[in-house]
């Protein structure tokens, strides 16, 4: 349970950080391109509102087909092991050893814990699939969880360089501000998400402001080139 417990939480984490990540940096870029070029908040609140729709609905899709791939793979790989358990009992017997003994488990211990293992089939095969394979059975609901949780994380990230533009009518005020509250965001997210990851922590908080700043910069000095 505790296992299960903690591979849940680390999926979950990934999704929003997945999302985040986007959220911040893609909207950004976008609102600050057009704010070079445009005199009036209004399309650009109406692209920002699209681009953070469309993100949300790609982004989500995207999780979900990750997740759904994550749960056939697992399914097939199980199939596989079955097979094998039912086929080739001696070979799998022989790996299971050979995992024992890599773990310091001398050989004739290795094959006595073996043939415990080897009573019951459906123990057998989680055992190959955790320590041989590397894989936990993943939760039935994944896809759905990781689309939801990505498309989410995406709008509410999208949504904070958006929203001073929401608030005033003046274009370049709103550019201000979303500036502002943007690299403010990018730098509490970059500091969270390196704690989360074990980065460190300045190096990480960087990263990510500067990844969102420089985006930013670029479209909106592109947009300015071109008009």
């Amino acid at each position: 349970m505790h296992q299960e417990t903690h591979i849940s939480s680390s999926n979950f984490v990934r999704d929003v950080i997945i999302g985040m990540s986007d959220g911040l940096t893609v909207p950004f870029a976008l609102t600050a391109g057009l704010s070079g070029v445009l005199d009036t908040n209004h399309l650009i609140i109406v692209s920002g509102l699209s681009e953070i729709a469309a993100g949300c609905i790609s982004m989500g899709l995207g999780g979900f087909l990750a997740g759904q791939t994550e749960v056939e793979h697992y399914d097939s790989e199980l199939k596989r092991e079955y097979e094998e358990v039912e086929n080739v009992p001696d070979t799998e017997r022989m790996e299971v050893e050979a995992i024992f003994i890599d773990m310091g488990v001398d050989k004739e211990l290795s094959k006595q814990v073996t043939l415990q293992i080897s009573q019951d089939k459906h123990k057998w095969v989680d055992f190959m699939m955790r320590f041989e394979l590397g894989l936990d059975k993943p939760d039935k609901d994944r896809a759905i969880k990781s689309a939801l949780t990505i498309a989410f994380s995406y709008l509410a990230g999208g949504f904070i360089p958006l929203f001073p533009y929401l608030m005033t009518s003046n274009n370049q005020q709103g550019f201000y501000f979303s500036c502002i509250i943007t690299v403010v965001a990018l730098i509490i997210f970059g500091y969270f998400k390196s704690k989360v990851t074990g980065q460190p922590l300045i190096k990480g908080t960087l990263k990510v402001a500067l990844t969102g700043i420089i985006a930013a910069v670029a479209a909106y000095s592109l947009a300015k080139l071109v008009s």
